[in-house]
């Protein structure tokens, strides 16, 4: 038990009078360091769950985080992904919390993971992940929120002052959240690649017409005015391949000028 209460107190984080673990993540696990029985383990506390999310390397009780960070993270009152939530001390939380910003809804709406909030099932030191909490502020400004509490179902009925958010240049949040699959917007969907036509409908899928087909038509001379100049006028083709001698025999024979008779000697069989 002595071995326990050092741990406890060099941990040194928040404690919250009705405190909190929804479910134990790989990185925390409930049973370690627990004797043998029915002894329970001491339970997480908020500072080493926020600071392993956030990348915030800040060590020592949570209401003094927002003036350790001075001069070594940027602060502000804008919430952002995986900035800390900095909690002032407050009423029976009176060594302040922290907490996570997991995803920003609106300016008004964030959703936080954090630990030893809410007590589950009359345990604390429970984890919550992606539960609300609501900017209360006069002045839109996150200097009061009202956060999720699991006992009633509900945002908790407290205005809690906040210091505001201390950035974290490399946060570790959990890539994979349900939150975000909901939320997918149609434009981050990846797009489906147009299924391109192939063999005998691939010439009507392709734009334009065959260099054969320009090829038999490139005699013909454009009508004043006509269709040359126009959209979709047929363009000759750069270079013209001579004829087999079989066709061009064929051609002689038809008309000078008739287009018909030397499309007929292309082609016909």
């Amino acid at each position: 038990m002595r071995t326990i209460a050092l741990i406890a107190a060099a941990a040194g984080i928040c404690a919250l009078q009705a405190p909190a673990l929804a479910d134990a993540s790989a990185s925390f696990d409930p049973g370690r360091g627990a004797q043998a029985g029915n002894e329970l383990p001491p339970y997480l506390q908020c500072v080493p769950y926020a600071r392993q999310l956030s990348g915030v390397q800040i060590y020592g009780d949570a209401h003094t985080w927002w003036d350790q960070a001075a001069g070594r993270y940027e602060r502000g009152n804008e919430p952002r992904v995986g900035a800390v939530m900095a909690f002032m001390p407050h009423r029976s939380m009176r060594l302040g919390h922290v907490a996570t910003v997991s995803r920003v809804i609106d300016s008004r709406t964030v959703l936080l993971d954090h630990a030893n909030w809410s007590p589950i099932n009359g345990r604390r030191g429970q984890i919550e992940r992606n539960v609300k909490a609501v900017d209360v502020s006069p002045a839109n400004d996150w200097s009061q929120v009202r956060v999720w509490y699991h006992p009633i179902g509900d945002l908790g009925t407290t205005p809690w002052p906040v210091h505001g958010f201390i950035y974290s240049e490399k946060p570790n949040l959990p890539q994979v959240r349900l939150a975000d699959a909901r939320s997918e917007s149609p434009a981050s969907r990846p797009s489906v690649p147009q299924r391109r036509a192939s063999g005998p409908d691939r010439r009507v899928a392709d734009s334009g017409p065959s260099r054969a087909f320009l090829s038999a038509f490139s005699d013909i001379a454009p009508a004043r005015g006509g269709m040359a100049a126009g959209r979709g006028a047929v363009q000759a083709a750069p270079q013209r391949k001579a004829l087999p001698r079989r066709k061009q025999a064929a051609v002689r024979a038809g008309s000078p000028g008739d287009p018909i008779a030397a499309a007929l000697a292309r082609y016909g069989s």
